[in-house]
């Protein structure tokens, strides 16, 4: 890192709902020279520092090209991912593991001395749904049934590999849990409930009872939360993998209290046999497979995050989640092509 310039610092996926976070949190600390953005469509955004590119994972059909816009970094946060078609795994297959192999080779063919990986609570085999939750040695062997956690956890023995056959590479890998703000609210609208579930019907007083199950426990984070903790770990000489959360674990209860509605006892087959005609219809686009995941997601412990990162969430889970419905509601998003809201020029 030179004393005049900083460091660079490329960020993959640099869009969505964490990139956009993510570049924000790197161009506003004064340690970071510069940051350089990739994403298939060039945003009509302005940070301190920044450059974007376009680049579609999918396309770079020998990682060259990524080995060029890698060239002189000091550090590469791999973000980009693709939820949909979930009809179409070999689609998602491409992108996010074929174009995550072609990421990992340019990192070392540029010698890149830093790799940040976004893994997820997605990549962890199911566990324990009650606090402190599973540490980071908690097998990631996913739920292979859900295409995304068997993408998640098969990059997960890639750089496995990656690590013993690179040490000289820092590898950081982020698990968080799901993550929110109000900007990503028509996108996730758009990848878990589909184009027919106006926002404007997601109000308290629309949804009189939450549905209490089995399994429907979980995590959240505020999106800029999780940005800070992928800041450190550029920042700080750190590695292995890292669990991000915040209090309190959302369970039925906590979102009856949230939404003010009643906490109905409902049985899972129920739900999961609406899902799986909704989905088989193509009418609604997260398939059964990832609500079958997420009942069996662990809880996680994220005390190493705090003790060797420095971090803390500044939102609670809570919190982060009301936010969310706030910018479902209202359309919110920003000015990149993920997040486009219904108020976006």
């Amino acid at each position: 890192m030179s004393e005049t310039t900083g460091l660079r610092v490329v960020v993959t996926g640099a869009t969505g709902n964490v990139g956009t976070s993510v570049v924000r949190a790197l161009a506003e600390d004064p340690r970071v020279g510069s940051v350089l953005g990739l994403a298939r469509r060039v945003p009509d955004l302005a940070f301190p520092r920044t450059e974007w590119a376009s680049v579609d994972l999918s396309e770079e059909a020998d990682g060259e090209g990524l080995t060029g816009w890698f060239a002189g970094a000091d550090a590469v946060v791999h973000l980009a991912w693709r939820f949909q078609p979930t009809h179409d795994p070999v689609l998602t297959w491409q992108t996010n593991v074929l174009g995550s192999l072609r990421v990992f080779t340019a990192v070392a063919a540029a010698g890149v001395p830093a790799l940040v990986h976004a893994s997820s609570v997605g990549a962890y085999s199911p566990g324990p749904k009650e606090a402190p939750g599973v540490v980071e040695s908690w097998p990631t062997h996913g739920w292979p049934d859900a295409a995304y956690c068997r993408e998640k956890a098969y990059l997960e023995r890639v750089l496995d590999t990656f690590e013993y056959e690179h040490p000289h590479v820092r590898v950081v890998r982020m698990r968080p849990a799901f993550l929110f703000k109000e900007t990503s609210a028509s996108e996730q609208r758009r990848i878990f409930a589909g184009r027919f579930l106006p926002g404007p019907l997601l109000r308290p007083d629309l949804l009189p009872w939450v549905p209490d199950m089995k399994g429907l426990v979980l995590q959240a984070l505020h999106t800029d939360d999780a940005a800070q903790a992928y800041r450190q770990a550029v920042l700080r000489d750190v590695s292995g993998a890292f669990n991000l959360a915040a209090d309190p674990v959302v369970d039925a209860k906590v979102l009856g209290d949230l939404l003010d509605a009643k906490v109905v006892k409902v049985p899972t087959a129920v739900v999961r046999a609406a899902l799986a005609a909704a989905w088989n219809a193509r009418l609604a686009p997260a398939s059964p497979h990832l609500f079958d995941a997420v009942l069996r997601m662990p809880v996680l412990d994220a005390s190493r995050a705090r003790r060797e990162l420095g971090w803390e969430p500044r939102l609670t889970s809570v919190e982060a989640i009301g936010e969310f419905l706030e910018g479902v509601r209202k359309g919110s998003g920003e000015q990149t092509a993920p997040l486009a809201g219904r108020k976006a020029s």
